[in-house]
């Protein structure tokens, strides 16, 4: 079973493990998986420890029955063996309803804010409806995440898709600052200004759809058919995605992958004995950018909070 590296949390004496396993399918399920079920045991059994979800992603219930089976089976001897993740709904974005979802667990390692914006309460949506959007109260609700620290349902708490002014906004009013900011990262969008931001003040990155998400209605096929990095590839008689997985790692991130075959699982943990050249990096350090998840599917066009994917981002997005 492969060892996962650690990366300590500021605010905390815990540690992420530098890799997890993602839980978000699209399009999203409006129930339950047994499917997700078996697939996170049998994670489990492979060696990841770090799990992602959340509310949106109909995916918490699921992965509450595959830690208490696994802790049945005696694959984990407890929960505290893993580091789950969690995020906060755009539509529990408001102060008074900010309260991790029911894992069926005591705690959860992470909790996250999943979007810089609110919605109308009650409606588990995405996209969302233009005519939901609303901007977010952020002190209140930062207020409200402090307190889910403070009374242990988490054990740390942090954001989601927070570029640099946002951050900035929010270290301004914050008594404790996010730990984490989980954002779009991968070789077609490397987020140098952000990572040296986060860097500076503290704030661990961990990356999601280092493969581009292709599949989702942002994503697209464009880091998979990269030629910069099929040559790297090919070269080290790796895959395309351990490539990319490397090159996260090697940026001090943490990294989200998902798949449900085996052998790609045990694939996407096989990245820490071998690192990329210098002259590798360099060549994937020149790689054009190009932002995937602009955010288009949560901006209201007339009415709304954002009226354009620069506004969303803060001009972070070229």
């Amino acid at each position: 079973m492969k060892s996962i590296p650690l990366a300590s949390l500021s605010c905390t004496d815990k540690t992420i493990p530098l890799v997890g396993f993602g839980t978000a399918v699209y399009p999203l399920p409006l129930q339950p998986s047994q499917t997700m079920k078996e697939s996170i045991l049998r994670a489990i059994e492979i060696g990841y420890r770090h799990f992602d979800s959340a509310a949106v992603y109909v995916s918490e219930q699921s992965l509450g029955e595959a830690i208490a089976d696994a802790i049945q089976q005696g694959i984990i001897e407890s929960r505290d063996q893993l580091f789950i993740t969690s995020k906060l709904w755009c539509s529990d974005a408001h102060h008074d309803l900010v309260l991790p979802a029911n894992l069926g667990l005591d705690y959860l390692d992470l909790y996250l804010i999943h979007w810089p914006i609110s919605s109308t309460p009650g409606k588990y949506e995405f996209p969302i409806k233009e005519e939901d959007i609303v901007p977010m109260d952020l002190k209140s609700v930062w207020k409200a995440m402090e307190e889910c620290k403070n009374v242990g349902l988490a054990k740390s708490i942090g954001v989601s898709n927070f570029s640099c002014k946002k951050l900035q906004l929010l270290l301004a009013t914050a008594n404790i600052p996010p730990a984490v900011n989980q954002v779009e990262m991968n070789p077609l969008w490397q987020q140098k200004k952000l990572r040296e931001f986060c860097e500076r003040n503290d704030i661990h990155v961990t990356a999601y759809s280092p493969l581009g998400a292709n599949g989702t209605i942002w994503g697209s096929s464009q880091v998979m058919e990269c030629e910069v990095l099929n040559d790297i590839a090919k070269a080290r008689q790796r895959t395309i995605a351990q490539v990319c997985l490397r090159w996260v790692h090697e940026q001090g991130a943490s990294v989200l992958v998902k798949s449900f075959n085996e052998e790609r699982m045990k694939e996407n943990l096989d990245i820490f004995d071998w690192k990329l050249s210098e002259e590798e990096c360099e060549k994937i350090n020149h790689i054009s950018q190009r932002k995937g998840c602009r955010g288009v599917q949560l901006i209201a066009k007339d009415e709304g909070f954002y009226k354009f994917s620069e506004d969303f981002w803060d001009g972070e997005i070229d």
